[in-house]
């Protein structure tokens, strides 16, 4: 592993490797590994009479003049003509005057770029331009396109990266060969070369393939290990269910489901049967997984324990702290709960552990705030952590070695088929809540064009003027220069100009410090921000009843199953909700799959379909999951792999446990280090 810092690469300095650092990137193994999000194909030069608007093509022909330069307001506007056998194109660039020269009539060229159609006519606005034969070199190659930040290109990141693989030194394959045969896995260094420049789409697939099979093979060897750790493990706090939870069971202002009586009486014979608890709560959003964690954390509270609860953002750790004060409020309940969170000022953290540590605080409800060396639990017997995959493996492990053996409960609301669910999370006991409260009323979908766009902000205008509130999710933070998706800063912009100034519209993106996303997602939560434009970053982690429009941009770029995580976050209060999904693809087949979505509000059902349609092609348009942080891997497309993967752990480690034949040794340098890195707080 080449662990030098960037700054070694020919060509960068110490302010280019300032902003990399802005994209994670701090050495040279971080830029090899930080993969394109998609690629640009070139495809042969097409007839002028072809083109169609809003794509990005590349046209062969002659030029029929000079080019001009003309003023435009403070910018110059340079333009030229090209004819080819089938029609005439307008060519146009803004600010770049000195493209004249190159531009002179009779000359023959290539230009690539995005089609507009004005006026009626065809046009192409900053294209890219090259002689007939470098851009032979180029055709059928795929191009990468990574992500960016404001000061660094594409061109740039690539230029790093091909740089970094030419002065690499070629890393000793670390997988047994019979494991690459069975699998059909490229060679390690054929991969990371490729998945950076392949040279078409089967070995862009090929090299995928390989990193993908390493991503999940390394997760579940450290999941295997966790499993044979915890096997039959002895619990020394054993909770027994109390009256008093009984009662409060019995006096909550609802009734539960059928499924949610099951799951919690999976968990009571859990806390109580002698073992170490260790269960995964699968449940779709709205399925009322929390009033079991609260139940849970009563009855450790009742036995004289202390019980913790880890969320994955402070705005969603303050509702939770809030319900369960008024919760137990109204029940008449003991149970002491407090609040800890990054974002507190240094006294009321001091309070907040003092509090923990002499057990004035029977249930801790925060974000990672919980698993920092400051704080000291007294008896902490229950672990329990919201959305799993947003903290990993690593991190619910750290909160357990706060305690002697506590129990553990981990609740997710993304819906993965059971047979995945199974190999993922292989080191626990899984229970799924397959019922909807009765009062939950279906989202109403809609998957439209972009011709409708007008229509929906009307329609979000008449929402916000009846007192309700909007979510705009866009695939990007900002415009990209070879990605058409719309992009987060440029659409609030739109929708600031579209509806009236009364309405407040705030952007959201993960880009942004964690002070400047809790405010705001704050500040939405208390209806002082009408419409709020963001990524995916909304996912989770964020409760707003008040909130009954979802309008999703590009929703072609992103899987069923999280199409179905976003809507969740609308449909959670008394009125009725509505999810707009915009495709902007135009394709057929596209508006199938999204139609999946409008027939089910059963996320498992979406997830199973999700499983049936996505192939190896959807790698360069559905954007992934982001199940539990995976760089690559997507647990729906890759679910073979997945699979396959899961099988030659099993035989590995059934076979050589402590991986020492010779022809492991390789292999466990590497998980040595992956580990280290990985889970280096764990003691694995």
């Amino acid at each position: 592993m080449n662990t030098e810092a960037i700054t070694s690469i020919k060509g960068i300095g110490e302010k280019t490797a300032r902003l990399f650092q802005k994209l994670g990137v701090q050495t040279v193994e971080d830029l090899l590994h930080y993969y394109p999000r998609a690629y640009d194909a070139f495809l042969p030069p097409q007839p002028v009479s072809e083109l169609a608007p809003e794509t990005v093509a590349a046209v062969e022909g002659v030029l029929t003049k000079t080019a001009d330069v003309l003023p435009y307001g403070r910018m110059k506007v340079t333009t030229a003509a090209l004819r080819d056998i089938s029609g005439l194109l307008t060519l146009t660039w803004y600010n770049m005057p000195y493209l004249k020269s190159a531009l002179r009539s009779g000359e023959r060229f290539v230009f690539r770029g995005r089609v507009v159609k004005k006026k009626g006519r065809m046009a192409m606005e900053q294209p890219l331009m090259y002689t007939p034969e470098e851009y032979g070199g180029l055709v059928n190659s795929m191009q990468p396109v990574y992500g960016q930040t404001k000061g660094l290109g594409n061109k740039t990141i690539a230029k790093a990266v091909s740089e970094a693989l030419k002065g690499r030194r070629t890393e000793r394959e670390y997988l047994p060969e019979d494991i690459r045969r069975r699998c059909g896995l490229a060679e390690y260094n054929f991969a990371l070369e490729h998945i950076h420049f392949p040279g078409d789409g089967a070995e862009l697939l090929f090299a995928r393939k390989r990193l993908v099979f390493d991503e999940f093979f390394m997760f579940l060897v450290a999941v295997r290990l966790l499993k044979d750790r915890r096997e039959d493990v002895q619990s020394p706090c054993p909770i027994a269910v109390s009256g008093e939870v009984r009662a409060a069971q019995e006096k909550l202002p609802f009734s539960l489901t059928g499924a949610q009586k099951r799951v919690l009486g999976e968990v009571y014979a859990d806390l109580s049967g002698g073992r170490v608890m260790n269960r995964l709560i699968q449940g779709d959003v709205g399925s009322g997984k929390t009033i079991i964690a609260v139940l849970a954390l009563l009855a450790a509270a009742y036995n004289g324990y202390q019980g913790a609860l880890m969320v994955p953002t402070e705005v969603l750790a303050r509702q939770h702290f809030e319900s369960m004060e008024d919760l137990f409020g109204r029940l008449g309940l003991t149970a002491r709960p407090i609040l800890l969170t990054g974002s507190m000022t240094a006294k009321e953290k001091r309070l907040a552990y003092e509090r923990i540590r002499c057990h004035e605080a029977d249930i801790v409800i925060g974000t990672h705030a919980l698993i920092q060396e400051k704080v000291v639990y007294d008896n902490l017997a229950l672990v329990i952590t919201d959305e799993q995959h947003r903290f990993g493996v690593s991190q619910r492990e750290m909160l357990g070695n706060k305690g002697r053996r506590p129990h553990v409960l981990v609740m997710s609301a993304t819906p993965i088929p059971r047979t995945l669910a199974i190999i993922l999370y292989g080191d626990l006991d899984i229970s799924v809540i397959d019922e909807l409260p009765a009062d939950r009323r279906p989202v109403k979908n809609c998957v439209v064009g972009t011709d409708y766009r007008e229509n929906a902000y009307r329609f979000i205008e008449r929402e916000v003027r009846a007192g309700r509130q909007a979510y705009v999710i866009c695939p990007m933070v900002e415009a990209s220069e070879l990605l058409e998706a719309e992009n987060v800063l440029d659409y609030s912009k739109t929708l600031r100009e579209k509806l009236p100034s009364s309405i407040q519209v705030a952007y959201l993106h993960g880009k942004m410090k964690a002070q400047e996303k809790n405010r705001l997602m704050e500040q939405f939560a208390a209806g002082e921000i009408q419409v709020l434009v963001s990524t995916t970053v909304i996912e989770v982690g964020i409760n707003v009843p008040n909130a009954t429009v979802m309008m999703i941009e590009n929703a072609e770029r992103f899987g069923l199953a999280q199409l179905h995580q976003l809507r969740g976050r609308v449909g959670r209060g008394k009125e009725q909700s509505y999810c707009i999904m915009v495709d902007g693809s135009g394709q057929a087949d596209t508006r199938e799959r999204l139609a999946i979505l409008n027939r089910s509000n059963d996320g498992f059902f979406i997830a199973s379909e999700d499983l049936k349609l996505r192939g190896p092609g959807d790698i360069f348009g559905v954007r992934q999951s982001g199940e539990l942080n995976f760089k690559l891997a997507d647990i729906f497309t890759d679910a073979e792999i997945l699979k396959c993967a899961s099988r030659e752990v099993k035989r590995l480690l059934d076979a050589d446990p402590l991986l020492e034949e010779e022809e492991n040794r390789e292999l466990k340098n590497r998980l040595d280090v992956y580990l280290a890195r990985r889970y280096e707080k764990l003691n694995l």
